[in-house]
């Protein structure tokens, strides 16, 4: 009789110190993996040199991905190209992204553009955090406005303050205005 209660005991103990193993592998095992379009989107920007002066932007169709955009840096361009090539899912990467002339003209743009939109009370909130949300291309003297903004209102001022950057050639707008 006791050797009957003390196996019993054992088996009780075994299987409660395992319940807790079986159940966190099947809730592992339940979550499914994010899309492919939200993993690349996380891994690019996680790019260390990715920032202000650079727009990224990705296709997906089927194992096929094509990057596209604009660079400061040229081995930004090879980077996103290798972390993107990494992920599961992913058979070829198309990289289509154009580095931008290495230009001290450039340069002093972006940098006036910058001062003007980010350092503009309203608009210096888009600057807070790890990316800002507003992307400030320049080519050429040519300077192009990309990402995503709240309102209208602020996509306007945004393209004045570019536009009155000494030197830019012309400004081109495409901040989108977020849906709410």
């Amino acid at each position: 009789m006791k050797r009957q209660m003390r196996t019993q005991t054992m088996i009780l103990a075994g299987v409660l110190l395992l319940a807790p193993l079986g159940m966190q592998a099947s809730t592992a095992s339940a979550k499914a993996p994010a899309p492919l379009e939200e993993r690349i989107r996380k891994e690019l920007v996680m790019l260390p040199w990715y920032g202000v002066f650079d727009n990224l932007a990705f296709q997906v169709e089927g194992d096929q991905v094509t990057l596209s955009g604009q660079v400061a840096r040229p081995t930004l361009k090879s980077d996103a190209e290798n972390v993107v090539k990494r992920l599961a899912g992913v058979r070829t990467v198309v990289n289509q992204i154009e580095v931008l002339p290495l230009s001290p003209f450039d340069n002093r743009i972006r940098w006036a553009a910058l001062r003007a939109i980010y350092g503009f009370p309203s608009l210096n909130r888009y600057a807070l955090g790890a990316h800002p949300s507003i992307h400030i291309i320049v080519k050429n003297g040519e300077v192009t406005l990309e990402g995503v903004v709240d309102r209208e209102a602020d996509r306007d001022l945004a393209g004045m303050l570019a536009n009155g950057v000494f030197g830019a050639f012309s400004v081109t707008n495409n901040l989108r205005v977020a849906q709410s």
